[in-house]
């Protein structure tokens, strides 16, 4: 996921593995940005603390692969892309793009001077 405010040139992105931080607290005192439900928060506190507007934010998803889990057993992309949603829709903030599912890997890149986010896949 990345984030990025087009008129303070603010953003940032984060590559969290996990949905919920309850599996392991202390790691994810130590560790935020392994877990969607501590990580996301952290992005966004620190990028508005530097500035960004939520208003003016634009926010980019890639991931949520069936990479290592065909057999659908633990559906981690899965639930890494809905614990996703539901922060942003309780922060009343919305999805710009997305490329998420399936089985592929992915690569992202946001540049800050631009904004302008690539995915590989």
């Amino acid at each position: 996921m990345t984030v990025y405010d087009p008129q303070t040139r603010i953003g940032g992105m984060i590559h969290y593995m996990l949905p919920l931080s309850k599996i392991a607290p202390d790691k994810a005192k130590l560790k935020p940005g392994m877990f969607a439900d501590t990580g996301i928060p952290t992005l966004l506190r620190k990028v508005f603390k530097l500035g960004a507007s939520k208003d003016r934010l634009i926010v980019n998803v890639a991931g949520g692969a069936k990479l290592m889990d065909q057999g659908k057993v633990f559906n981690i992309g899965e639930r890494n892309y809905l614990v996703l949603r539901k922060i942003l829709w309780k922060n009343n903030i919305l999805i710009n793009a997305e490329d998420v599912g399936d089985d592929l890997s992915r690569t992202m890149r946001l540049e800050i001077a631009t904004g302008m986010v690539t995915v590989k896949s």
